[in-house]
């Protein structure tokens, strides 16, 4: 399985940029999906993540109300619309395909997602 993320750039504070994440084989519709970020010194944490059992979609605290999570299932590729984007949004962007079954307290956790994709670098500064 490969993951294959882009759309990451430099962007002024309060700006926009859409993530897209496209995969090889595996079809996002069938499987547990997540975007994650890693800012340089710090642990990699969930931003949004839909969960295939309740077919929901949860959100970082901090990205609540800013980022929307999509999906183009006949393109099997799933988005991430980054809106209001602040300072502290800079990081590299990685989204994740999980197989296996997932409890709702381990959704933001990278150890239960199988198969990542390289990265792409959000950069928010003026």
């Amino acid at each position: 399985v490969q993951l294959q993320a882009s759309g990451g750039g430099l962007v002024q504070p309060g700006g926009s940029l859409r993530l897209s994440c496209a995969a090889s084989t595996l079809a996002f519709v069938d499987y547990n999906i997540c975007w994650f970020r890693q800012a340089p010194g710090k642990e990699r944490e969930g931003v949004s993540c839909f969960r295939r059992r309740g077919g929901s979609t949860h959100y970082a605290d901090s990205v609540k109300g800013r980022f929307t999570m999509s999906r183009d299932n006949a393109e099997n590729t799933v988005y991430l619309q980054m809106n209001n984007l602040k300072p502290d949004d800079t990081a590299a962007y990685y989204c994740a395909i999980g197989v296996k079954y997932l409890i709702l307290s381990r959704k933001f956790d990278p150890m239960a997602y199988d198969y990542w994709g390289q990265g792409t670098l959000v950069t928010v500064s003026s």
